[in-house]
């Protein structure tokens, strides 16, 4: 597929996507779409799939960054998946949205939409979700810069996010903001005591492995029902290490899971 050198990103679609257009043999233009962009960005673009109408893309290299960006907070972003717009303003995030409603509501369901107030966004913009939940891997995701890094990963333990569009791969994370930092260090805590132990993290291909989920939920007062899930009878000494580490903790729950289906 060709390098779009110097393309131009103009817009922000749907699912996190921006977007800019390509000039057609036929003096059309197609749209392609492009995670992680901004409007106003100057990029190369690496294309990676074409349709007849349209096409996607990725940039391999930003010549001229849209002075709308942002400093994304997450260390992940970009590999994770899980949050598109990190590197746009809140604000612009919101009439982004705003319009993407607008224009499913005007142009797909064909609604005259009387004048609108502007979206009223939340007095928090992290740390704002009562569960997560995250998934044991012997063999992690490796980003593409690992793997052209030329280091060998022989340790590929990880507990983290599935990819997105790749359920049997897992990126192992550090850092995750959606939830208060006591889910960082819960995660954090357990991927190193159990490994410190020897206890073996689940292989789904293989259905081999013992510690499989971990998943936890908030409430308004900070406390914390936390469920593991193990691949086969527990550890007790981790489920201990969770009691005496974490007083957040005030509902510790394990579950044995021995089918192949999460």
């Amino acid at each position: 597929m060709p390098l779009l050198e110097g393309f131009q990103i103009t817009d922000v679609a749907a699912e996190g996507n921006a977007l800019g257009r390509l000039a057609t043999a036929d003096g059309g233009q197609m749209v392609v779409f492009v995670p992680y962009g901004a409007p106003g960005d100057v990029a190369d673009v690496q294309m990676e799939k074409k349709k007849r109408s349209f096409a996607t893309g990725r940039i391999v290299r930003l010549t001229e960054p849209s002075p709308l960006r942002t400093a994304p907070r997450c260390a992940h972003f970009g590999v994770c998946g899980g949050c598109r717009w990190q590197h746009l303003p809140y604000d612009f995030q919101l009439k982004c949205k705003q319009q993407q409603v607008e224009d499913a509501l005007t142009r797909i369901a064909k609604i005259d939409l009387p004048p609108t107030s502007p979206i009223k966004g939340s007095p928090g913009q992290w740390g704002y979700r009562n569960k997560m939940e995250y998934t044991f891997s012997n063999r992690r995701w490796l980003t593409r810069e690992q793997l052209e890094s030329g280091q060998e990963f022989n340790d590929r333990d990880g507990a983290g996010f599935h990819i997105s569009g790749a359920f049997d791969k897992v990126l192992d994370i550090t850092e995750c903001h959606l939830m208060p930092d006591i889910n960082n260090r819960i995660r954090n805590g357990v991927r190193e005591y159990a490994r410190s132990l020897g206890i073996t993290f689940y292989n789904e291909h293989a259905h081999e492995g013992q510690l499989r989920t971990l998943i936890l939920r908030s409430n308004h007062k900070g406390e914390i029902m936390l469920i593991v899930v193990w691949a086969d009878e527990p550890d007790m000494r981790v489920m201990e290490y969770l009691r005496d580490e974490f007083p957040e903790i005030i509902s510790l729950l394990y579950v044995v899971n021995r089918k192949f289906n999460d």
